[in-house]
């Protein structure tokens, strides 16, 4: 599995690129680099704010278009066309990359897409759900400005994963989530104010897989069923019983699912 590529390096044909959800790194996809075995390259680059990356440089107001410059870097590394998978917000940047090299997409697979932009296009349901996520935004907002970073990211993590999930982490994982805290707030501002308008999905005309959890939050539920009516040649799948953090939970599962649609793209080609 490699999650860095030298500035000259060129990869094989088709290659796989998966993108975490925030505050995980490049181990969430391990399974899925087995799954897919040596028939994809497989490439699993890191967010700002992990520990192998760094934080944001600060320079400017952090966009999305900044998060996916690593992964629009890679397409242009590659030979041919790639393969985008991505989770949560890993999902909105997998978007934001494709919409930038179209040409380049092989094929897309999104697991509840964090495009939280595209709530205020929706109506009163929308609306409904836009204020759930602006709700957990704040929260985590809060937290980091006044220093609870623990606070913050045991807030994060309880909404996406259910009452007590915080609770349940291995020490280990709630001090890194505890590092990765301060970026939170960027993530959510980089999503909710991403200007992205939805026709320009249309432009997207790849095989593109969209999976929700059985028990999706609102928001990604919505965002989910909204999306295969944008992209000219999406699907819908559900994942049962699964949750939000459904590539972790129901790695078998869902892994299956990205592997199958991988090659089924890979055969139309």
């Amino acid at each position: 599995m490699n999650s860095t590529l030298a500035p000259h390096a060129r990869l094989s044909p088709t290659p796989v690129i998966a993108l975490h959800c925030s505050g995980s790194g490049a181990a969430q996809w391990r399974k899925l680099g087995e799954a897919l075995g040596a028939r994809h390259a497989f490439v699993v680059p890191e967010h700002y704010g992990c520990d192998n990356t760094g934080p944001w440089s600060g320079e400017r107001a952090f966009t999305l278009a900044d998060e996916a410059a690593r992964t629009v870097g890679i397409i242009d590394a590659a030979c041919d066309k790639v393969h985008l998978v991505g989770h949560s917000y890993g999902g909105a940047v997998a978007l934001r990359a494709a919409l930038e090299r179209p040409q380049r997409i092989a094929s897309l697979t999104l697991y509840e897409p964090s495009a939280f932009h595209l709530l205020k296009l929706m109506g009163a349901h929308g609306a409904h759900a836009l204020t759930e996520i602006l709700a957990i935004s704040q929260r985590t907002a809060d937290g980091v400005v006044c220093g609870d970073y623990r606070g913050a990211a045991a807030s994060f993590v309880d909404y996406w994963s259910g009452r007590g999930a915080w609770e349940a982490l291995r020490p280990s994982a709630q001090a890194a989530l505890t590092r990765w805290a301060p970026k939170a707030p960027l993530d959510f501002r980089a999503l909710l104010d991403e200007r992205t308008p939805a026709s320009a999905y249309r432009s997207l005309r790849v095989p593109a897989l969209i999976l929700r959890g059985q028990h999706a939050p609102v928001p990604s539920r919505a965002i989910a069923e909204r999306l295969p009516m944008l992209l000219p040649k999406a699907r819908l799948a559900i994942v049962e019983g699964a949750g939000h953090m459904g590539p972790l939970t129901h790695a078998d599962q869902v892994n299956a699912m990205i592997v199958r649609h991988i090659g089924d793209a890979d055969t139309v080609a």
